[in-house]
């Protein structure tokens, strides 16, 4: 039975390369759920995983005159483990960030509050020079406390959107404060690792 699978695998391989979208659903149907449940076992977050399925697909379909799969099923399981690995790290590298800021904060308040004072005022002008929608996410995030499925819910856009807009709104204020702020840090109290 597995080997006949993999014989029709390789036959809809190539039917989608010749921009069978029949082929592609069929592929589609078949893999969708094995795919989301292993999704589920390392990232229990349905709306993450849609997306990540989403990409995986459309990266298939959009790659199929370039890519050389030799075992559809091993290709995808592979593809969706990178793109929840990816999710995974792209959530924990802006955790991370958050938590060194706060710890920063929390150091400098309690050595020195001119300087705090000048980080939150830093802080607030990096923050208005934010385009809108990227402050608003910003800010129920990490003042309301709201996760990014709530913040999706809210503004009725996507997970990834909201990912999105917080991996830029923390990149430009890590910028902003790597910039114009560690330097009076490094002068006062000695290097952060950021």
């Amino acid at each position: 039975m597995q080997e006949e699978v993999k014989n029709e695998d390789v036959e809809l391989i190539s039917m989608i390369k010749d921009g069978d979208r029949a082929a592609f659903n069929k592929i589609y149907n078949r893999y969708w759920k094995l795919l989301y449940d292993s999704a589920y076992k390392i990232f229990q977050d349905e709306d993450i995983i849609s997306d990540i399925l989403q990409e995986v697909f459309i990266s298939l379909w959009q790659r199929r005159d370039i890519v050389e799969i030799q075992n559809l099923k091993a290709y995808l399981y592979q593809a969706v483990r990178f793109a929840t690995l990816k999710a995974i790290r792209t959530q924990k590298t802006d955790r991370k960030l958050y938590d060194r800021l706060a710890e920063i904060t929390t150091e400098i308040f309690t050595e020195d509050p001119l300087i705090f004072k000048e980080q939150q005022y830093l802080i607030q002008h990096l923050l208005d020079k934010l385009p809108a929608d990227c402050q608003e996410i910003f800010i129920m995030s990490r003042e309301e406390s709201l996760t990014y499925k709530q913040i999706a819910e809210v503004l009725q856009i996507s997970i990834k959107t909201v990912e999105k807009k917080m991996t830029r709104s923390l990149k430009l204020i890590r910028g902003g404060l790597n910039i114009e702020f560690c330097l009076s840090i490094v002068l006062s109290y000695g290097t952060f690792n950021f």
